[in-house]
């Protein structure tokens, strides 16, 4: 019998991303969500959480590299990260990237996710276990209100803003994001797509000015996978601005780092490639 199944996820009411499966290798449900691996042709392995595209093996690179590197190399001397969310470990591979990192703190809601890709996407988890990643299966809202720790980077790797993660996009969460963060941190969250979400992000804007970062930018991409196909992250710091970065000196880090999508030139493009509307 031919094999012709079908993955299609609503992007809206009207719009929907359909895929060929080659096999489905997981499905599951935590006390949080629906969980779903599948293997398509033209994506390879797709993470499926409440019938929502996660992430996928073929433009997984373009989110984690955005997600992580501007404002690691932003940041003259990272050594302390947050990375709330992403529980396919993509975003924890990255910055584990970085030899100035001393340690990470990876706070994630569901077990149950990291397992799933721990077993089958191995490409995006394979550095949760490594010595620097302290892995804590907790509320991300619920930790940066209540530790005392400090962070040179946040990473807010989150999901859509439904459900549980509603409240990552809400002024309180970013108050508690600036007080978890050193002197001249620096903040990273994914923002939506700037075609659909135009809302959102001024309002993500707003509340981040209200809780007191200086230096706010959104950087723009294209996700394929993504509504839209045309994404964005917005990054907020208390003292460096990524536009006045050394690109000289991001080059010659990038010697001993392996990047995909991300390089100097990038670090630049993706903020001076930001839509005047969103400007």
């Amino acid at each position: 019998m031919k094999f012709d199944l079908w993955y299609s996820e609503y992007q809206t009411k009207s719009l929907k991303l359909s895929t060929k499966v080659k096999d489905v290798l997981y499905t599951g449900k935590s006390e949080f969500q629906e969980i779903q691996i599948i293997d398509t042709y033209d994506f390879g392995k797709v993470l499926i959480l409440d019938n929502t595209y996660q992430t996928t093996e073929r433009d997984e690179f373009i989110y984690h590299e955005l997600i992580s590197h501007p404002a690691l190399f932003t940041h003259p001397n990272p050594k302390t990260v947050l990375v709330i969310g992403g529980g396919d470990g993509g975003t924890v591979r990255e910055v584990v990237k970085h030899p100035s990192v001393e340690s990470i703190d990876f706070v994630e809601l569901d077990e149950k996710v990291v397992e799933a890709c721990k077993e089958h996407m191995p490409k995006l988890s394979c550095e949760i276990d490594n010595p620097k990643v302290n892995t804590l299966f907790t509320d991300g809202i619920k930790y940066v209100a209540e530790t005392e720790k400090k962070y040179d980077v946040i990473l807010v790797d989150c999901p859509d803003p439904v459900g549980p993660a509603k409240g990552l996009f809400e002024e309180e969460f970013y108050k508690n994001v600036f007080k978890c963060l050193t002197d001249d941190g620096i903040m990273v969250q994914q923002t939506e797509s700037p075609l659909f979400n135009t809302d959102l992000i001024k309002d993500v804007g707003n509340y981040l000015k209200e809780a007191g970062f200086g230096i706010i930018k959104p950087l723009v991409c294209t996700i394929p996978t993504y509504p839209s196909g045309f994404w964005s992250f917005t990054v907020a710091s208390k003292k460096y601005n990524p536009l006045e970065s050394d690109r000289e000196e991001i080059k010659e880090k990038l010697k001993e780092i392996d990047t995909i999508y991300y390089d100097e030139d990038v670090h630049i493009g993706v903020f001076l490639a930001t839509p005047k509307y969103l400007k």
